[in-house]
């Protein structure tokens, strides 16, 4: 079974059900593209991938026609192409929420002297759509648009699986359990993370060195749930941290959530 087979099962949907294989086999090419995998060949395509080389081969020409990947003769690898990067632009740029939501959370990193940030899910894993650095003390890990963040580990992830669908909750919840180390400990903490959300809103974790973030989910109609985080970097108690944070962020939340109302009903 491949990726595109394994995200189908646990989407809920049938590996055998009706879907355009090369096309779902093209983008996971392109997946296996992350910050640090500048250029991959076919082979280490193929193991991040679960293709077989054959198939590789024949996706990635297909991908370098069409501009998404570039070929280094040279090296024998591909780069991903100008088009991604266009395609990440558009997204952003046609975010209502995003655009709703990025002067708020440049308002309150600056007025607080806080890191705020702003994800959605893909898979295991958090994206950040935004993140406004104004922590008070350096942090030694820069957190940019496009970066991913576990989502079993963070608190980011742990707002989304709160209001996650039980299908989805369920098949995450199977995967960790299947690839993490310390699997018993790590359920405790999500599982008691997902019930703060469901009873306050908002939940902490401290997965990063002196670093305390509180997220809560932004639900909103029409659109896919997103995730806001506030984070700090201190030395003081993670509990008391939180709940100081806490009512600053859910004072965001229902900003950004008023204002993407106000968009909603204006005509078009």
């Amino acid at each position: 079974m491949d990726a595109s087979d394994a995200q189908r099962r646990a989407r809920g949907r049938p590996a055998n059900a009706q879907a355009n294989r090369s096309l779902e086999r093209g983008l996971e090419i392109l997946r296996a593209f992350r910050p640090g995998s500048e250029v991959l060949g076919n082979g280490e395509l193929a193991e991040r991938t679960g293709l077989a080389r054959s198939t590789v081969s024949r996706l990635t020409q297909s991908l370098v026609d069409m501009g998404f990947l570039q070929y280094d003769a040279a090296l024998r690898a591909y780069r991903l192409g100008v088009p991604v990067l266009s395609l990440a632009h558009a997204m952003r740029s046609g975010s209502t929420v995003l655009q709703q939501s990025a002067p708020l959370m440049r308002e309150l990193a600056q007025r607080e002297y806080l890191n705020v940030g702003l994800a959605m899910a893909d898979r295991d894993e958090m994206v950040y759509l935004e993140s406004i650095r104004y922590g008070r003390k350096v942090s030694l890990r820069s957190v940019v648009a496009g970066q991913r963040v576990p989502m079993a580990l963070t608190s980011l992830g742990r707002a989304w699986l709160a209001v996650a669908p039980e299908v989805e909750y369920a098949a995450r919840m199977a995967d960790f359990a299947a690839r993490a180390a310390h699997w018993p400990a790590l359920r405790r903490e999500t599982e008691s993370a997902v019930a703060h959300v469901r009873r306050h809103g908002w939940c902490a974790a401290s997965w990063q060195p002196e670093v305390v973030a509180i997220s809560t989910p932004l639900a909103l109609d029409h659109y896919p749930v997103h995730v806001l985080n506030v984070s700090l970097s201190t030395r003081a108690a993670a509990g008391d941290v939180a709940r100081e944070l806490a009512p600053r962020l859910m004072r965001l939340v229902s900003d950004i959530r008023d204002g993407v109302q106000t968009v909603q009903s204006q005509p078009l």
